[in-house]
This record gives structure tokens, C-alpha cells and sequence, in this order.
């Protein structure tokens, strides 16, 4: 089985989120993460996938996000660089004034069929001023200048037309924590991150899980790991509603053009009892060992659906 793995955007209630449903699939059907023949990030999940390709197993993951004991070799890592833990937010000082990308609004009106609402929303913001070495420097310990092996992709969207590069991808011309940081510069708050001389911001602007960048690849299943999105249509009364009910129209595009290819799908996403766990501030870490558990026992609850247990009978094997 060819197995990719596609992890979306969602701060550190996302961080935790993915935890919850790898450690589901590990304890399921024994798959471990770490063997995706290609993981996907965007934003937080891009820090997931960098923890899986620098060795972390998904059930270490989990542990680390609800404070309980890792495996031996999962302390070993995290002795090395623990990056789910917010330190000190370093912070340049002066904010930037105006819009970070006024040339990025000329180039929608030119061709607005392009355009991302995210990317424009990134373009109008004023630059950040906190630096993204919050997010990098837990990953430097952990990777080297090379890539790695197993292909590792990490989304970012190009502040000065909007554009989507893939890291790792389209290029690897930059190392994965400096790739990493670029996914998670949210606008308006982290600095933009320069690469190449080209700004770059969350990829969450372009796409909240961008999976369709899987879709030119020769899959046999990609599971899909959305915390942005909502399970079920029940509507729900929750100011994160729409934005939820917008991200799941938009993950179903995506996920249509790679079972296009012929891949199977099999995605997860936060059911209102779990959205409700996350809450309204994605970036509360207070919430991440509820969130994880929350996650893992409805993943836990959904692989008893007849639809779902063929897609992890194909895990198992």
C-alpha cells in the first residue's frame, strides 16, 4: 500500500488534533505514520509532519500534547528540541503600517478567477513582526540541511501573488525548519519568511489542508487530517460555524481531485463535540490535552463504520 498522509492547518488545538487521530490509526491498525510514502503539511500540520520525519511516532506525539510518558526513543527526540512547547514569542518591535502586499490586489483584479480569499486577506494585512524562529528553532536540532529520504512537502503561499509553493516539491532550495516556518508565518502577526528573495506566509491563506497536491501522485490511500473543517452536516450555533462549513466545501474539492486519480480517501475531521473541545483561539495551548483525546476517541469511534473499515484493513496489511 501506498499511503500519503495530508495534515492541515489549525494553530496548537490542530497540533493537538493530529495527534489525537495518528495515535488512533497506530493503535487501530498498527500503521505508523512515519512510513507515508509522502506527508503533506500546511501550518501546524506541516510541524506534524517535520516531528514524523525527524522519527517521532504518532503515539509520542499524543503523549507529548497530554503530558503523559513517551517511549524511550521519543524522550530521546524531545531532549533534543521540543516544539510543541510556546516559549517566549520573540518580537522585532516596531509593527509594519499598511497593507504587506498592495501589488498582490492589483494582480486579482487583473485575473480575479485566481484569486484566493485567504491570499488577498494575507496581501491587505500589514506585515508581522514576530519572528518565526518560535517555530524553527525547535526543528533545527532535528534536521540537518538535507531533506528528508521519504518525500516530506510543506505548503506555503507566496505573499506577493498568492501563489502556493509546495517545499520540498517545487523546491528544496531552503532547509525544512526554515520551510516549516514559512507555513506557519500567519499574516499580520509572524514575519513574512524570505526565500530566494520571495516572501512567504501560512499556507492556510492558499488552502487550510491543500491535499490536492497529492493528487498527481500514485496513491493507493491518503488519509486526510483537517481540524479546520466539521464532521456531519448538523448545523451548529458556534461563531466558527461558517468559517468550518466554508473549509469543508473546500476539502471536498480537493479530496474529489484525488480520488479522481484513483486513490482512495479517508479524512478526518473535528465532529462538533471535538470542535467544541478546540474552541474559538486556535493558539490556546491549555486546550491541547483535551483536543487530543477528544480527537483520538472520535477517530477511535468512527472506524467502527462498515464504510471506513476496508480503507483500514488496507492499513493493516
Amino acid at each position: 500500500m501506498r499511503v500519503g498522509l495530508v495534515l492541515g492547518a489549525g494553530g496548537v488545538t490542530g497540533h493537538a488534533f493530529h495527534a489525537g487521530v495518528l495515535a488512533a490509526l497506530e493503535d487501530a491498525t498498527g500503521w505508523d505514520a512515519r512510513g507515508a510514502e509522502v506527508v503533506a503539511g500546511t501550518s501546524a500540520g506541516s510541524v506534524v509532519g517535520a516531528l514524523l520525519r525527524a522519527g517521532f511516532r504518532a503515539s509520542d506525539i499524543a503523549a507529548r500534547a497530554t503530558d503523559t510518558p513517551m517511549s524511550a526513543e521519543g524522550e530521546r527526540l524531545a531532549a533534543l528540541a521540543d516544539p510543541a512547547r510556546l516559549g517566549p514569542i520573540p518580537d522585532r518591535g516596531q509593527r509594519a503600517r499598511g497593507m504587506s502586499a498592495p501589488g498582490a490586489l492589483l494582480r486579482a483584479a487583473w485575473r480575479p478567477w485566481r484569486a484566493r480569499p485567504g491570499a488577498l486577506a494575507a496581501a491587505m494585512l500589514p506585515a508581522g513582526a514576530v519572528s518565526t524562529e518560535l517555530v524553527s528553532s525547535g526543528l533545527r536540532s532535528l534536521f540537518d540541511s538535507q531533506w528528508p529520504e521519504r518525500p516530506f512537502w510543506v505548503n506555503a503561499c507566496r505573499l506577493d501573488d498568492g501563489a502556493r509553493v509546495t517545499f520540498g516539491r517545487d523546491s528544496t532550495r531552503v532547509d525544512v525548519p526554515t520551510a516549516v516556518a514559512a507555513s506557519c508565518a500567519i499574516p499580520g502577526f509572524f514575519e513574512p519568511v524570505v526565500v530566494d528573495g520571495a516572501r512567504y506566509v501560512d499556507g492556510g491563506a492558499y488552502s487550510l489542508t491543500n491535499a490536492d497536491v497529492l493528487a498527481s501522485s500514485e496513491l493507493d490511500l491518503v488519509v486526510v487530517s483537517s481540524p479546520m473543517s466539521i464532521a456531519g452536516t448538523a448545523m451548529r450555533l458556534a461563531p466558527d460555524q461558517p468559517m468550518r462549513r466554508v473549509a469543508r466545501l473546500a476539502l471536498g474539492r480537493e479530496v474529489a481531485r484525488v480520488r479522481r486519480r484513483g486513490a482512495h480517501v479517508l479524512v478526518f475531521q473535528p465532529t462538533p463535540a471535538v470542535a467544541q473541545a478546540m474552541g474559538l483561539n486556535a493558539m490556546d495551548p491549555a486546550r491541547r490535552a483535551d483536543v487530543t483525546r477528544a480527537a483520538k476517541a472520535s477517530a477511535l469511534r468512527r472506524f467502527e463504520r462498515d464504510d471506513v473499515q476496508h480503507l483500514l484493513a488496507a492499513l493493516r496489511e
